[in-house]
């Protein structure tokens, strides 16, 4: 008994582990040694979206007609109530910011299937307004860039896009308030050298697609640009 107290002292996380579990933010389940956040389960059995074509997906469908892109795809299935939808709650709500970036890691790991990835240049999030990144802390959509870069070796740049006006929560709006909700917000930062660049636009969720067109309506201001969307889960 004794040699046992010992051993547990020798450890004090064992003793918060006993007192305060750890447990899986995702389905509740106490963590094992190692495990962080969520548990290796639910971490392999994510709802994926198995997209193997860029081009052809009902991702890209999204963006057809509207803009020009090279590539679109997401990693993650959201749906209300699932997995993701948790996942990226915690995330943005509850301050995980290493669980995106691990996110980003896999997410980075899934685009090396793509052959037209490897031609990218720089990755750029898709920014937050001040006042906002003042409220949570972080962007979670530059977290999973860096998850991306860590795994592709490309880097980040963050220094792109300028979100100009403050918008609030688009949770319960319609496809087209979504739409009017961000037109026109984001602009190009004076002094951005990006012609003929190809860049990958990273955000944490694409819904309408409302967010990711006006992104890159204001990078298509950059001459020969090509641009590429990419985000961690898509509904």
């Amino acid at each position: 008994m004794f040699i046992q107290i010992k051993s547990i002292f020798k450890y004090p996380g064992y003793i918060l582990d006993l007192i305060y579990p750890r447990t899986c933010i995702l389905c509740g389940k106490t963590l094992a040694e190692g495990e962080k956040e969520i548990c290796s389960i639910c971490f392999l059995d994510m709802p994926k979206t198995h997209i193997l074509n860029p081009a052809d997906n009902p991702v890209a469908r999204m963006f057809w007609g509207k803009f020009p892109f090279t590539l679109a795809t997401a990693l993650l299935v959201f749906d209300k109530g699932n997995k993701t939808q948790k996942l990226i709650h915690q995330i943005k709500y509850y301050g995980h910011k290493e669980l995106a970036v691990k996110m980003g890691k896999m997410l980075g790991a899934y685009l090396q299937n793509f052959d037209l990835f490897r031609s990218i240049d720089f990755l750029i999030p898709v920014p937050l307004h001040k006042r906002k990144l003042r409220m949570r802390g972080f962007n979670q959509s530059e977290r999973i860039a860096r998850g991306v870069s860590d795994i592709s070796k490309k880097p980040v740049f963050t220094n792109v896009l300028d979100r100009c006006h403050y918008n609030p929560s688009q949770t319960r709006k319609s496809r087209y308030e979504r739409w009017e909700n961000v037109a026109d917000i984001f602009r190009i930062k004076e002094g951005v050298q990006l012609q003929g660049k190809h860049i990958l636009l990273v955000d944490d969720v694409i819904t309408t697609g409302a967010t990711m067109e006006a992104c890159a309506h204001a990078l298509l201001k950059i001459p020969e640009i090509k641009i590429a969307l990419v985000s961690l889960a898509s509904a």
